[in-house]
């Protein structure tokens, strides 16, 4: 069930002049308004969306994603396809603003996202189950209807069959695809962790039956890791009665359709690093950032989710600075942390919580040019990649993680021969176990002994270390991860037409 990696440049298994159509929330672009109430695009600040871009750069494309904001739907009611680069184009599925809201802001991002992270205690509501059902009929579905309506149209009208699908807003979609386009090509790629079948008894049976069915009507589903596949299939197991699961092959077999279920985890391009930070807008975020002479450095950069666990991370180097009062002065922690998902006010409560404990350390430990901790709370990719070349210690404790791209991005950037202090529950850490300093994540003195070790380790174990880590992205990067998608979405293909092909025989 593991990814097996592969050699060469190219996307070879991408057939020339064949379309893929990729299905995601949110696409690479969005719109604004200017000044002058104009629409104007730009490019997504999505973390996925980013990525994606990234990874199939001169691969043609068909990008079907949500209108996700009411410029983005101002513009769709216009014009709901956009032409992009290299023969690529972006087509808007735009639902009634009330679906997405329920969609997106309740069961995507408040139900299903605090359920897979193992967050499901901090949903402080009341009716949490009629909420679940409500969100699921009258947005999640509707959502997904439309989504799956948009690739089933641009099936029939580009001639394509192979279908990416991403990510946790979309698990109902593919029955919908399969329905109306039997003869599709559907793989799914799941970024968050999938957890065993006791989380799910959270929510409503009849729910969890029908996402199982829903990714199930995938010829392959994607996860980061291993654990996670299992999971899956386990979780199919408990909640649908005539599915069959061969653990050893990663498949499930259900009224005569079998489902691949495999790990390829998601990567960062190291050309693409290289590229950005050798900008001068780089250097001057570098500039800008760089440390006092005897100054040491504790980075984090995460999206202001309490699935980053950002507040015990603080707390830990709270207690890095009790025990050890010879850090006072001589270590700072930059955190760079992106507004993320402020319209579920789980979200809008941690955030409170996290500038509390910046504050109490500040105000308890801070000193005429000394702030313990300081706080950059926007999205700015290239300043957090900037900050990123110069860690001492690098802590990503999060409490669940489908991977953690920011472990890999330090990995390949970091020019001190960094130390990663790196959650075990943090997808990387599967990749990254032989160069990291494990952490628990809820062990918050744990974690402050590792903050120290990480500031003082000898000289050649950070090297070492550092250069372990840096292996191990090189080993599996983003061309390897797309790679191994498009072979698995040519050979279901080849194995489509070769069926064909032999019930036509005589």
């Amino acid at each position: 069930m593991p990814y097996e990696n592969t050699n060469g440049n190219s996307h070879g298994a991408q057939r020339r002049g064949e379309r893929l159509i990729i299905v995601s929330n949110r696409g690479p672009i969005e719109h604004k308004r200017d000044e002058t109430g104009s629409l104007k695009r730009s490019s997504s600040g999505g973390g996925l969306a980013n990525a994606l871009g990234c990874a199939f750069d001169g691969v043609p494309v068909t990008w079907i994603a949500g209108a996700v904001s009411d410029d983005d739907r101002a513009h769709a009611a216009i014009d709901r396809r956009l032409d992009l680069a290299n023969g690529s184009a972006l087509q808007l599925v735009s639902p009634p603003a009330d679906a997405y809201r329920l969609s997106y802001g309740t069961f995507s991002n408040a139900i299903l996202w605090f359920l897979q992270h193992g967050l499901w205690h901090r949903l402080r509501r009341p009716n949490i189950h009629d909420e679940a059902l409500d969100a699921w009929q009258r947005g999640y579905l509707p959502v997904n209807q439309a989504f799956g309506e948009a690739v089933a149209w641009e099936l029939r009208a580009s001639g394509a069959r192979r279908v990416m699908l991403h990510d946790y807003h979309l698990y109902a979609a593919p029955l919908l695809i399969r329905r109306l386009q039997p003869q599709a090509v559907l793989q799914h790629f799941i970024h968050i962790p999938w957890p065993g079948p006791e989380a799910w008894s959270n929510l409503p049976r009849h729910i969890v039956a029908a996402i199982c069915e829903g990714l199930l009507a995938n010829d392959s589903v994607v996860f980061q890791t291993t654990a996670s596949a299992q999971n899956f299939l386990a979780t199919c197991a408990a909640y649908l009665p005539d599915v069959t699961i061969d653990d050893a092959a990663g498949r499930a077999l259900r009224r005569g359709r079998r489902t691949r279920v495999w790990a390829n985890p998601i990567s960062v391009h190291p050309g693409d690093l290289e590229a950005t930070l050798s900008t001068p807008a780089a250097q001057s975020y570098r500039e800008r950032l760089a440390a006092p002479d005897g100054m040491r450095t504790i980075v984090r950069v995460d999206r202001l989710d309490p699935a980053k666990n950002i507040v015990a991370g603080f707390r830990a180097y709270d207690r890095l600075l009790q025990q050890h009062p010879e850090w006072l002065g001589h270590v700072r922690f930059l955190a760079f942390l992106v507004p993320s998902r402020t319209i579920v006010p789980e979200y809008r409560s941690y955030v409170y919580e996290v500038f509390s404990a910046v504050d109490a350390i500040n105000r308890r430990y801070g000193k005429a040019g000394w702030r313990p901790i300081q706080v950059f709370h926007e999205q700015n990719r290239l300043q957090a990649l900037a900050a990123l070349t110069m860690y001492d210690a690098l802590l990503v404790n999060s409490i669940a993680d489908g991977m953690n791209l920011v472990a890999k991005e330090g990995a390949l950037v970091n020019e001190r021969d960094g130390a990663l202090v790196l959650s075990t529950s943090a997808g990387a850490f599967d990749e990254l176990r032989d160069g990291a300093l494990p952490v628990q994540p809820l062990d918050v003195e744990q974690t402050a002994q590792a903050l120290h070790a990480a500031l003082t380790l000898p000289a050649g174990e950070r090297r070492e270390r550092a250069e372990r880590l840096r292996q191990a992205v090189l080993r599996h990067d983003l061309d390897d991860w797309l790679r191994l998608l498009l072979a698995d979405l040519a050979a279901t293909e080849a194995s489509r037409e070769w069926e064909t092909v032999a019930a036509a025989a005589p």
